[in-house]
């Protein structure tokens, strides 16, 4: 964006907004560039997230820190506003990354099976540099859906809020709901029911706002955690294997992560109750199922009545598709050099194999797609995070910004995709 008013320094105008009762530090007074009590933006193209037609030749006022007006490029500015003539660009809400860790992928040694070695999969917190990432990227909210180090995300949010660090309006999720069998030694295993009602109790007392169930809890284990949290007012979500999604929307669950093409395990073959024979199984048993088909037509039905909301992720599963996504020399340049080598070193292998067989992702990504679609014209909640994971190939913010793209690429809209990352993440956190 050379020679032209960048994203960030878009973004500064709206910090205010974002910590307007607080005194900002000067650790994040230096981000802010724009910090006049009254800023008109003119001649802004209006998506207002709501899924409206986007407004052209539009004048937005901001008052201490708010919104006052939006109307025509014509309309009176008050004596004395900091004009901005911003022809050509478009002023979106902020992104809601309803899936936006604040770690990334630090471990990732893997034999041609797809198995780690010991002692597992690690997760890296990023607390610094991610926060900066989101926010930069016009990430103005996020759910970390699913943490690491805890006290680092709860201890986090409280430095952004009190205007002592710069970052996104942060919903904190507590540590994963696990149970044995878990890939990631950062995680607690559950070992029953009344576990589970204890973990639920004591991180919403430390400060959770939500809880994410994930690979290998019981169904007994995440009845027990959907039951004390809704009796707290705190809503679950899920990222599945043991737990088919029939079985967590009967328990109640309030979101299930992904998609269900590589988490519903419904249709695995010889499926155990309570056994999750991985994520690469779950993938290879959607190979042949029409998402037209009445069993899916069924499973969305079940969502939308129970009104489960499903998180697309398309960024971090995009990485299983040869040769995807085309490279960006902006997000290479974001990351450290041992990153950036293990990134492409990963992608340069290839897809990975099933039992030592190659799988036809690119129809499996296709597919969870056309899923992702179809259950949002059937009338489901929709919402979207890019979930920095996997291979490393998806950043924080970068992440956030390619899944829109890949919203559009599944046959939304420009200003539906918006309305999906913005509104419907906002519509979910109340």
């Amino acid at each position: 964006m050379a020679g032209r008013l960048s994203a960030e320094a878009l973004l500064a105008a709206f910090i205010p907004s974002i910590l307007a009762a607080q005194e900002l530090s000067s650790d994040v007074r230096r981000f802010v560039r724009i910090d006049a009590p009254v800023v008109a933006l003119t001649h802004v193209r209006v998506i207002d997230g709501t899924g409206a037609t986007a407004r052209d030749d539009q004048t937005i006022l901001l008052s201490h820190g708010k919104i006052d007006a939006v109307g025509p490029a014509a309309m009176a500015t008050p004596a004395g506003a900091q004009t901005l003539d911003l022809h050509g660009y478009s002023v979106i809400p902020g992104l809601v990354g309803m899936h936006d860790h604040m770690f990334y992928t630090h471990s990732l040694d893997r034999d041609s099976m797809g198995r780690t070695a010991p002692p597992g999969q690690l997760a890296a917190e990023l607390a610094f540099s991610f926060p900066r990432l989101y926010l930069a990227a016009g990430v103005t909210t996020v759910r970390t859906t699913g943490s690491m180090e805890p006290y680092m995300d709860i201890n986090l949010k409280a430095q952004i809020d009190d205007g002592r660090a710069p970052g996104p309006a942060m919903f904190i999720s507590s540590p994963y709901l696990e149970g044995k069998g878990t890939q990631f030694p950062q995680m607690h295993e559950l070992t029953g029911p009344d576990d589970a009602r204890k973990f639920v109790d004591f991180w919403a007392d430390a400060g959770a706002t939500s809880f994410k169930a994930y690979m290998h809890i019981t169904r007994a284990e995440l009845g027990a955690a959907i039951t004390e949290a809704h009796r707290r007012g705190i809503k679950v979500t899920g990222h599945l294997c043991s737990v088919t999604w029939p079985e967590a929307i009967a328990l109640g669950i309030d979101d299930l992560e992904h998609g269900p093409i590589g988490t519903d395990a419904q249709f695995v073959p010889g499926k155990q109750p309570d056994n999750c024979s991985g994520g690469a199984a779950i993938f290879a048993s959607w190979v042949n199922i029409d998402v037209t088909s009445p069993p899916v037509d069924s499973l969305i039905h079940d969502l939308v009545s129970h009104h489960v909301a499903v998180t697309s992720t398309l960024p971090v599963f995009e990485l299983s598709v040869p040769d995807r996504p085309p490279l960006q020399r902006r997000m290479l340049d974001a990351m450290s050099p041992e990153s950036r080598l293990s990134y492409l070193t990963m992608r340069a292998r290839g897809a990975p194999l099933w039992n030592g067989h190659p799988q036809p992702w690119a129809s499996i990504f296709a597919k969870e797609e056309a899923f992702e679609l179809a259950f949002a014209k059937a009338g489901g909640l929709l919402i979207a995070g890019p979930d920095p994971t996997g291979i490393g190939g998806v950043l924080a913010g970068f992440g956030d910004q390619r899944e829109v793209e890949l919203l559009v690429e599944a046959g939304f809209t420009p200003v539906e995709a918006i309305h999906i990352a913005t509104a419907n993440g906002a519509q979910f956190l109340g």
